[in-house]
């Protein structure tokens, strides 16, 4: 930094992270400034803005003058209803809600020809007068190397091919080059070999994936429809088949430690195992040692080996549910990185001191062998709590069990003073039977036992990240941002509907969030406020700098707990190795360079499988439900948008559309302040948390959508004569994603763990 504020280059690199959503106290933040530097940043600020090096934003953010937030490299994929094209920008997440081009830009002679489905272009996004974006054409960039995923169908005169996202309404024809003949039902993956602006568009197909008729077929669409990689090469089922177990040579010996593994009911593997003590030492009175220990995944994961380069392709592991798509072959995630009970295991763990009033003192990093003394469930932990051990745990009552909640008590207190983000977002679990059939659709069960191995698992991603910091070493950090001023103020415009408010003077703490979910508990907008609070928060990411993590309410925080799982995991265990002087096969030089692009890799790839895992519980739902059309079921609005109202169905979680032209004969526009759609001539409402009775009019399970009909009425409310004139929007098609998404968390929450092949999602997984 420089004597009288930030280098200009530093606060450049800021501006072009930002992608034009970074304000000055975004720029601050990623920059660390401090007192008179924050001043100085404005001082920069302006010079570089007189100078029209940057640009102010409608938003009041800042953008490279050469990079406008509103401009954006697009794929063209598909057309609406109205024969609209439909883009997505590139770099967005799987699930992202398309950008419709604006009317007629699409036609020929617009900047150098037609544009047509299957081509990329440069865009500037702009709003219509409803508010929704849309995109104008800059320039033409070519043909993209667009794929999609099809059902083949041959039942008629003429085969087609129909896209199994349920944003795309239009079908395909085979086109004649294709290399393949799949037979009726077929999941094909075909690019697009040409658009024509009448009629269909040919695909070209170029691989099979199984059929529609398939046990399990849900996760294979699900899986093939967003890319994700499945299976090991030759040189990675070798490295994996010849790695032997770890011995306790160059080792702490750490087997005489009662350490227990607990996880779901239907877990297949343990990488995490947990112990507590009290405190010996005189000074600490009341205090507690507490151990985490987790697979030594580093031990058999060398840098730049196949194994390694494999899971940094995939990224994490997958879990759908009725399989389990694995970072790393079964001979490691079942076997050796498994910390089955009376077997010895190589083990990364992190020993941590609390004292009484559960604040950590001191905590230090070992590479060990262990041998674990008990795997129990969730539920038979929480009976042991309780006082109610059964067989499983008898052995470890008193050596494990005891000490462990007594020390959880401790941190507990230290957790609630901290007073991280407590959103309540429940979710489903669907157990599949062996045919591939739907048996039940549940909440997940939350015990004390959870949140005791939850909170844990925390404090040992936080010793990670302070340990490598203290050691000068790089690492990725799991950074959840607080959210943006933008958000928060939709937020604010929302709350008074409920007859609550956001102060946006105020400082933006987790307390404040945690204090309106207080205000709402057990009244009638309780859910609502959970959906609108969760909205506002930004998305974690992984990233090397350090932007801290807001929901959890700490300062820097890496993830540790599961690198069977999650690559960033494994690169913190290299590091820790490094850092530790554990052993010569740590963190490389070649790997700490490349972390900043690791981050971004795994980033992606993490959103890649929560996309998939979300359309695959949307697939078994709607497969679930597909017998039961015309039926009438309980729900309440938890999305409102200008094509409809999206409606979670009580009895199973499962999220639906409702077209805005299902909902009478009035207009219905989209009031984006109030979150509903309002009748121009009746002022009548459906708005956000309105409880409704639907009736389910469609089902797709090859789609995973859900249409649904409100058989309520309207409620009362004054003509508004907002929106656009005309007769209601018809078709019902959405550019977005018909699930709505409303119940995602601003951070992934790990759930059960499985064996590939087998249901894997016995409950909430462990760290953040």
């Amino acid at each position: 930094m420089a004597g009288d504020g930030p280098d200009r280059d530093a606060v450049l690199r800021a501006i072009r992270r930002g992608e034009g959503n970074f304000g000055k106290r975004e720029i601050a933040r990623l920059l660390k400034l401090k007192g008179d530097e924050r001043i100085g940043l404005k001082r920069v600020l302006s010079a570089l803005e007189s100078e029209g090096v940057i640009q102010r934003t409608a938003r009041r953010t800042y953008a490279v003058a050469d990079a406008s937030p509103g401009v954006r490299l697009v794929e063209i994929v598909d057309r609406d209803t109205d024969g609209e094209l439909l883009a997505r920008p590139e770099k967005s997440d799987p699930g992202d809600p398309l950008i419709r081009m604006a009317p007629g830009q699409g036609a020929s002679g617009r900047a150098g020809g037609a544009l047509g489905v299957g081509e990329r272009a440069l865009v500037k996004i702009e709003r219509d007068q409803d508010g929704e974006p849309v995109a104008r054409l800059i320039k033409r960039l070519g043909q993209s190397a667009h794929r999609i995923l099809c059902v083949y169908r041959a039942d008629g005169s003429r085969p087609r091919l129909v896209p199994v996202d349920r944003r795309s309404k239009n079908e395909l024809i085979p086109s004649r080059d294709s290399p393949l003949s799949p037979k009726n039902g077929d999941l094909v993956i075909c690019e697009l070999a040409k658009d024509r602006q009448h009629g269909l568009k040919s695909g070209r197909i170029i691989e099979v994936v199984g059929n529609e008729n398939e046990a399990r077929a849900s996760s294979v669409i699900s899986l093939a429809a967003h890319g994700v990689p499945e299976g090991f090469n030759d040189n990675e089922v070798e490295q994996a088949e010849k790695a032997k177990p770890a011995t306790v040579r160059n080792r702490e010996d750490l087997r005489h430690l009662p350490l227990v593994t607990i996880d779901p009911e239907d877990a297949r593997d343990f990488d995490d195992a947990v112990l507590a003590e009290p405190d010996e030492d005189p000074k600490n009175k009341n205090g507690w040692v507490v151990w985490v220990a987790i697979a030594d995944v580093a031990h058999y994961v060398t840098p730049n080996s196949p194994l390694d380069r494999g899971a940094l392709k995939r990224g994490n592991s997958v879990y759908m549910p009725d399989r389990v798509v694995p970072m790393l072959p079964e001979r490691l995630s079942n076997d050796l990185c498994s910390l089955r009970p009376d077997e010895d295991r190589a083990c990364m763990a992190a020993r941590m001191v609390f004292n009484a009033s559960g604040n950590k003192i001191g905590h230090s990093f070992h590479r060990g062998l262990m041998r674990s003394s008990a795997r129990l469930t969730y539920a038979q932990a929480q009976a042991a709590f309780e006082g109610n051990p059964g067989p499983e745990a008898a052995d470890v009552v008193t050596s494990t069990l005891q000490p462990l909640w007594k020390a959880y008590q401790a941190v507990k207190a230290a957790r609630q003073r901290r007073s991280p983000l407590e959103i309540d977002s429940p979710e489903r679990k669907v157990r599949v039977d062996e045919q591939g059939n739907v048996v039940s659709i549940t909440r997940y069960e939350r015990f004390a036992a959870h949140m005791l191995i939850e909170e844990f698992m925390i404090q040992a991603n936080v010793c990670a990240a302070e340990t490598l910091e203290q050691k000068r070493l790089p690492l990725i950090y799991r950074v959840h941002d607080e959210p943006s001023r933008e958000k928060l103020t939709a937020l604010a415009d929302y709350l008074p509907q409920v007859g609550m408010k956001w102060s946006m003077s105020g400082p933006v703490k987790p307390e404040r969030f945690n204090q309106l979910l207080s205000q709402a508990k057990n009244r009638d907008y309780e859910e609502v406020v959970n959906e609108v609070v969760l909205r506002s928060q930004s998305q974690a990411i992984y990233s090397t700098e350090n932007l801290g993590h807001f929901g959890l309410n700490l300062q820097r925080y890496a993830h540790f707990t599961s690198p069977i799982r999650r690559y960033a995991d494994l690169t913190v265990h290299r590091g820790l190795i490094k850092a530790c002087k554990l052993g010569d096969d740590g963190q490389t030089n070649e790997e700490a360079s490349k972390l900043s692009g690791i981050a971004e890799d795994i980033t992606h790839t993490e959103r890649r499988a929560m996309a998939a895992e979300r359309d695959s519980v949307d697939r078994y739902i709607a497969s679930f439900l597909s017998d039961r059309v015309g039926s009438e079921f309980q729900g309440r609005i938890t999305g409102v948008t200008r094509f409809g109202a999206f409606v979670r169905l009580a009895e199973t979680g499962a999220d639906g559309l409702v077209p805005v032209s299902s909902l009478g004969d009035d207009y219905f526009h989209h009031d984006e302040k109030a979150h509903a759609l309002i009748g121009r001539r009746t002022g009548g409402r459906f708005e956000l948390g309105q409880n409704v009775t639907v009736r389910l009019k469609e089902a797709a399970p090859i789609t995973g959508g859900l249409i649904l009909e409100i058989l309520d009425k309207p409620k009362r409310g004054r003509p508004s004569g907002g929106g656009r004139g005309g007769p209601p929007r018809r078709g019902g098609g959405s550019p977005g994603r018909s699930g709505g998404g409303a119940g995602r968390k601003f951070d992934r929450k790990p759930r059960g763990k499985g064996k590939g092949g087998k249901p894997g999602r016995g409950g909430p997984r462990k760290g953040k």
